[in-house]
């Protein structure tokens, strides 16, 4: 991955100078986005796929870079995509243990192509796996997601029973990673099923759980700790975003754009305070559209029925849900990426 992209002196006085002039009610707003830590991702790369009028899919990457973990994989991964065409918000989580081939690296899991590529081999990888033009990135490390959530001041997620035990047994640890100063002097455990504020650590303890079901689980808590901070700060006035974004921004590695982000901020906004984000998960995790399970040298996979990514494409481009899609009524095409 290429260095840093930075901005030159003129081009900030530039378009400090425009706010100034056009936007003023945006000052704030536009000055914090010029603090963005922005990530280059390799401009001679050109996607083979058309972009869709109408949609914008953001890759949002979720990394855990602990010590005990194989350095610096892809934890999450999930589309985040902005639909004008139907004014809906939609969030994709793709398994991170999705049985791909890699550019150059042939055949393993899909969370393998950041940890050795980054950014621009797991956009490539995603493209030509599930032919998806994906148009820019926002990543953050979990430890950095855990002050985020502090920040916001927690989310709110809905507690199984089943879950207490383990996400109890993961708190500690989060809590002696998290940086965050107002953290407390001892961890807080999670008493009793239910509807539970989560602060940083114990959402990301939340969030990493892994042993007590398999990843699609996994998967789907990380969407409910996402769509828990859009839920939580969709409700606040505009008049609180300058302050509430400059606290995050430290935390957040992205390659989009000062005019892009306050054209998706806006456009986002609009749609989401009418609906909640709408969810879909890859592979179809069903009886016959995927099988799990150890295969050759990639370890523990999901290999899926690659005519699925139908269903897939018909969920973000058409908006038609998966449960809705007809494909998944008929097992007479299944083909499975061996």
């Amino acid at each position: 991955m290429g260095k840093f992209k930075e901005y030159s002196t003129f081009k900030k006085t530039f378009i400090i100078l425009l706010v100034l002039l056009i936007l003023i009610p945006l000052i704030t707003l536009g000055y914090i986005f010029f603090r963005i830590n922005s990530a280059h991702v390799d401009d001679n790369y050109n996607s083979q796929y058309q972009k869709v009028e109408g949609i914008t899919n953001i890759l949002l990457l979720g990394t855990d870079g602990r010590e005990n973990e194989l350095s610096y994989r892809s934890d999450a991964m999930m589309i985040l995509t902005i639909d004008s065409n139907h004014n809906d918000i939609k969030l994709t989580s793709l398994a991170r243990d999705t049985y791909v081939d890699i550019p150059g690296h042939g055949k393993g899991k899909l969370n393998a192509a950041y940890f050795w590529g980054k950014e621009d081999l797991l956009f490539k990888t995603i493209e030509q796996n599930f032919e998806i033009g994906i148009d820019k990135f926002v990543q953050v490390d979990f430890n950095d997601l855990m002050n985020i959530i502090f920040v916001i001041g927690g989310v709110d997620v809905e507690i199984e029973q089943r879950e207490i035990k383990s996400l109890n047994e993961g708190i500690p640890g989060a809590f002696d990673s998290c940086t965050y100063g107002d953290k407390g002097d001892e961890p807080q455990l999670i008493e009793g099923a239910g509807l539970h504020t989560l602060n940083g650590y114990q959402a990301i303890a939340y969030a990493r759980m892994r042993y007590l079901d398999n990843g699609i689980y996994r998967d789907q808590r990380q969407r409910k700790i996402i769509s828990g901070m859009f839920n939580g700060v969709k409700d606040l006035s505009m008049s609180e975003y300058p302050k509430l974004i400059n606290s995050l921004l430290p935390y957040v590695s992205t390659n989009v754009s000062v005019s892009e982000m306050l054209n998706l901020a806006f456009t986002s906004y609009s749609f989401a305070t009418k609906q909640e984000i709408k969810q879909a998960e890859f592979p179809i995790i069903d009886d016959v559209h995927v099988k799990g399970g150890k295969y050759k040298n990639a370890g523990w996979v999901w290999l899926y029925d690659v005519n699925s990514i139908g269903v897939l494409h018909d969920f973000i481009y058409d908006d038609i849900m998966p449960e809705d899609n007809d494909y998944l009524k008929n097992n007479d095409n299944i083909k499975l990426n061996y």
